[in-house]
């Protein structure tokens, strides 16, 4: 199975993948330095597809059977970033595979780092998704920053439905 973790920079997920024998792994991420840190934080970071790049205007060389997204998606406020993401998604995920995104609950945060962001219930992300993705799950989280307080999150999970061809 091939895992992609989007914004995945600093996040621990690529070390829990690794040294479970995960092969397949990928991490995408805007900033470069967060990759570093990741890089030297593991054993055999050579095993792993390293990508700094925005992934509005990534084009994937291959398919995954699995994208995570914790905490990206949300950031893209205008519609023109949230389709390319969909488009990128579509194209980067194999039919049949599972797309799990996190993004602030309806009654999340408004904002994040200083940064706008837009908050999602399953029914509004399906809407941004479409009908190329089928709802599987959905579940909140409540999230305990480092400093103490409470972020509420919903996480999804959708399956990549094979294209329909036009009749």
């Amino acid at each position: 199975m091939s895992v992609i973790d989007i914004g995945g920079g600093a996040s621990h997920l690529v070390d829990t993948l690794e040294a479970s024998g995960q092969a397949g792994i990928a991490v995408l991420d805007l900033s470069d330095a967060a990759l570093d840190t990741t890089k030297a934080r593991l054993a055999d970071a050579s095993r792993i597809e390293w990508i700094v790049s925005d992934v509005t205007t990534w084009t994937p060389d291959r398919q995954y059977d699995l994208w995570h997204d914790r905490a990206a998606f949300h950031f893209l406020t205008a519609k023109a970033d949230q389709q390319a993401y969909v488009r990128v998604l579509t194209k980067a995920l194999k039919d049949g595979g599972r797309a799990i995104i996190g993004a602030f609950a309806p009654d999340g945060p408004e904002k994040c780092s200083g940064l706008p962001v837009i908050r999602y219930d399953a029914e509004s992300l399906q809407a941004v998704l479409g009908e190329q993705f089928k709802l599987l799950k959905s579940e909140r989280y409540q999230h305990t920053t480092p400093w103490g307080s409470v972020q509420n999150f919903q996480f999804n999970t959708f399956e990549k439905l094979p294209e329909r061809l036009p009749r």
